[in-house]
């Protein structure tokens, strides 16, 4: 049971050095949000919008596809903010409108026949973010991600990123918990086994 745990938190780990710690939403400012103040709606999503970039490219591997799903998100939510019942559920909230949006994207990619672009996928991660890794290190974590499918780097995210409990995540994505659990245990097990066995390209 130990070795599973290390090999999870040491996976998770790896990744989770890539990005910094996830924003607090202010509350108060939500509550207003949904009683019609744009301005506070537009500062909350100011607060999220780096985090919901993330884990879209994450799940979706291309920078752009990633701004345009996030961007679908936010008018989403805007129209909805209303309708929001637990002020201190909103980046939940927005994270499930954007899970939503990245199904869609990703049944376009099986539809075309798309696949994961690791190497726009490491530039724009390089270029909005601080890695702290050398960079046989990034390419070799990145590179092992892009061998995952979309479900598993979107559950690798919200979890090892985001820090989403597997309830939460199951929550966000309209999943079993117990599924999602599974899933989360044998992603972050085979993304270690890659790394260990380095199989990636120019290994």
């Amino acid at each position: 049971m130990c070795g599973c745990f290390c090999t999870i938190y040491t996976a998770g780990l790896q990744i989770a050095c890539i990005v910094g710690e996830p924003v607090v939403i202010d509350v108060n400012k939500v509550e207003a949000a949904r009683n019609g103040d744009k301005d506070c709606f537009a500062q909350v999503y100011e607060c999220i919008a780096p985090d919901l970039y993330k884990v879209a490219l994450y799940t979706l591997g291309n920078a752009h596809d990633a701004e345009d799903v996030v961007s679908e998100t936010f008018i989403e939510a805007y129209r909805g903010i209303a309708n929001l019942r637990d002020a201190s559920s909103f980046k939940a909230w927005m994270m499930k409108i954007l899970s939503v949006r990245c199904k869609r994207k990703v049944a376009e990619y099986v539809k075309h026949k798309n696949t994961f672009d690791i190497e726009g996928f490491m530039t724009t991660l390089s270029d909005e973010t601080d890695l702290g890794q050398d960079i046989s290190e990034q390419v070799t974590v990145l590179g092992a991600l892009s061998r995952l499918n979309s479900k598993e780097r979107q559950i690798i995210a919200l979890s090892v990123l985001q820090g989403y409990s597997n309830k939460e995540i199951a929550q966000i994505l309209g999943s079993p918990q117990g599924t999602v659990s599974s899933k989360l245990h044998r992603s972050l097990v085979k993304l270690r086994k890659m790394l260990d066995a380095g199989e990636l390209a120019g290994k």
